[in-house]
């Protein structure tokens, strides 16, 4: 079972890791809220099921399980939601101004 928590809690990490390269690397907000909200909720779920199986069956391991829920729930609502309120604020997203080769554009 530690085995199982160990590889848990690499799988996390690596999650987060990449969400964080995500934020440094992608060009604007919409993209970098992307990257971050998916990596971020799967790699604490991760990290927090590794965390219950160390803790054992035990009052600690319900409450790590509750966090994780709420967490898994509420994410993705709340990355909507700065998504909205970033577009509705006039933010505009990114475009790449040169399409790459054999990539045809349409002008409106």
């Amino acid at each position: 079972m530690r085995l199982f928590a160990d590889v848990l809690l690499i799988l996390g990490l690596l999650f987060i890791l990449a969400g964080v390269l995500g934020v440094l690397r992608l060009p604007d907000f919409y993209t970098r809220l992307h990257a971050m909200g998916k990596c971020d909720t799967l790699g604490v779920t991760f990290v927090l099921l590794a965390l219950a199986i160390y803790a054992g069956a035990s009052l600690v391991t319900v409450k790590v399980l509750l966090i994780s829920l709420v967490i898994s729930l509420a994410n993705p609502v709340a990355t909507h939601a700065l998504g909205r309120a970033a577009m509705k604020s006039g933010l505009a997203p990114w475009f790449d101004p040169k399409p790459k080769s054999g990539e045809v554009r349409k002008e409106n």
